[in-house]
């Protein structure tokens, strides 16, 4: 009777010491989420401000292609329409909206460079040339933030599914919520058609 209940104990002890070595890793994790969501963030109003800029050296030299420059205006401000929160990351819905508005800003900036190929003054412009080099550093630290963040959701997600997170979650954290992740709609993953 004894020896039963001393592995009743060993056991539990063991349990104790397994959730309270890892109790702390669930909000660790979550703020590595956020951290990374934050900076995906500033590399998309790193854009959002350069756009104007781009816009107006553009519309200098392309005044008659004024639809190409009013969607990217457009789409530069439906972006500024949707401020997703660190709480609204765990709502699919809300991701989704939020990552149309950027897939659709991005879809018309790549217009905009299509239309920059008929002004060969425009390309040789150095005000232009510096921002198109600054949008595409930008496009490439957007890409390196959406890895990150893709990256600190997966552990994250990854603990909140796995033993013995699970558990530390049910027990001392359940509000928290699996947390959305980027995909590639539909247009972005198809090929752009290069023509000459």
């Amino acid at each position: 009777m004894k020896s039963i209940f001393i592995t009743i104990g060993v056991i539990l002890l063991a349990f104790f010491i397994l959730i309270a070595s890892n109790i702390n890793v669930i909000p660790q994790l979550d703020e590595s989420v956020k951290a990374s969501w934050s900076q995906v963030q500033n590399q998309y109003k790193r854009r959002a401000d350069l756009i104007p800029n781009l816009v107006a050296t553009v519309k200098g030299y392309a005044s008659h292609e004024k639809s190409t420059l009013e969607e990217v205006t457009k789409a530069r401000a439906n972006v500024g329409k949707i401020n997703l929160s660190n709480e609204m990351l765990s709502n699919p819905e809300q991701f989704q909206k939020f990552q149309k508005a950027q897939s659709s800003l991005s879809s018309a900036l790549s217009r905009l460079m299509v239309v920059v190929e008929k002004y060969p003054d425009l390309k040789a412009n150095k005000n232009f040339l510096a921002l198109q080099s600054q949008l595409e550093g930008t496009e490439n630290r957007i890409s390196v933030a959406r890895r990150d963040y893709i990256q600190a959701v997966r552990t994250y997600n990854t603990e909140l599914r796995t033993y013995p997170g699970k558990i530390v979650a049910a027990i001392m954290y359940p509000e928290a919520k699996v947390k959305e992740t980027f995909s590639a709609s539909p247009s972005e993953q198809n090929a752009p058609k290069v023509k000459f």
